[in-house]
């Protein structure tokens, strides 16, 4: 659908406060599901308030290897649907942790885990990024929002100033929760300042590499690979 200059057009990603959805994971039901969204043979089910998949959530995805995975501990920053979780469960990880500020993502993410029999590998909770995130990862998933913004009104849509006050957050605290082979994928637009992604990653001692690229009306989708000098 058309969207203004970075706006996003995939998963709804969010940071968060506490993690309601494990202390009451019944509060949403079946009734919460708005539409539903083909990831492969996998039916995903949407939530009213939850955006669902689009563009860059597939272009991220399609990023991350099997190998890189399997067997590997994961955390998906800003969950939204599940989409990314899932994703890495299909390809094997050992466990994934998925968080998001929106409750109710935080409760269409543990829903659709059990509905694709992944209840067990995936533990959705809230948390404003990594305010509730305790450990290491051997991959992190981001997909943040980047409309540039006065304010964070919009959490699944704004990135703040230039577009990526959020992200400029999560890549600051990334590395403390990545082990020591471990690996980030995350996914900006060219509108937030390459360049300026580039300079960072290498300020906090992370090498990265540009994995895929995508055209999107008034913007480039850009998917990194970061991982430790």
């Amino acid at each position: 659908m058309p969207v203004k200059p970075g706006t996003k057009t995939a998963g709804r990603i969010g940071q968060s406060t506490g993690p309601e959805e494990s202390r009451n994971p019944g509060k949403y039901s079946t009734a919460s599901v708005k539409s539903k969204f083909f990831f492969g043979n996998n039916e995903i089910d949407i939530f009213g308030s939850v955006y669902g998949p689009r563009e860059d959530s597939l272009l991220l995805a399609g990023c991350i290897k099997d190998s890189a995975v399997a067997g590997r501990s994961c955390l998906d920053v800003g969950c939204g649907s599940g989409i990314q979780s899932i994703n890495l469960a299909l390809k094997g990880a050992s466990g994934i942790v998925a968080i998001d500020i929106n409750e109710k993502a935080v409760a269409n993410t543990s829903h659709n885990a059990k509905k694709l029999g992944f209840g067990k590998t995936i533990t959705a909770l809230q948390s404003d990024l990594f305010v509730n995130v305790h450990g290491k990862f051997d991959i992190i998933v981001f997909n943040p929002p980047y409309l540039e913004s006065e304010s964070l009104e919009e959490r699944e849509l704004d990135g703040g100033r230039k577009g990526r006050e959020v992200l400029d957050r999560f890549l600051n605290d990334a590395g403390g929760h990545l082990t020591e082979h471990g690996k980030i994928y995350f996914l900006q637009s060219s509108l937030n300042g390459i360049s300026e992604t580039k300079a960072r990653l290498k300020k906090l001692g992370l090498d990265a590499e540009i994995v895929a690229k995508k055209r999107i009306f008034f913007e480039e989708l850009i998917v990194f690979e970061a991982v430790r000098q």
